[in-house]
């Protein structure tokens, strides 16, 4: 199991790929929505916002989110970790309800050139 850093530092680095990205991938992630990110098995919530290519303001919080994300991702910790390291296919992992992914229809059609 990843810990709560190693999640982190994953979020980190999903973050600067995206701002790295180009055409309809970069077009995809400059949507300016809130995000959160909940991490099954450490009961766990991380809490941004992704603008400008980017997930910003990143914040931590034990327990369910506080508040509905425009995004709202929930998985384990070592499925983030893996999903980022490129180990785990987005639509392999969403298709198995490894990861569940909600928004609304028009995001998830923009953020599906993401995954």
């Amino acid at each position: 199991m990843a810990n709560a850093e190693e999640c982190r530092a994953a979020l980190e680095q999903l973050s600067r790929n995206m701002a790295k990205s180009t055409g309809g991938v970069r077009k995809a992630a400059a949507l300016d929505r809130s995000l959160t990110c909940r991490i099954t098995d450490l009961d766990l919530t991380f809490t941004g916002r992704l603008r400008d290519g980017r997930i910003q303001d990143v914040t931590q919080a034990p327990g369910a989110p506080a508040q509905k994300a425009e995004i709202r991702l929930t998985m384990s910790s070592d499925d983030l970790v893996d999903l980022v390291g490129g180990r785990l296919n987005f639509a392999s992992a969403w298709a198995g309800g490894r990861v569940k992914l909600e928004a609304g229809f028009r995001d998830l059609l923009r953020l599906r050139t993401l995954l």
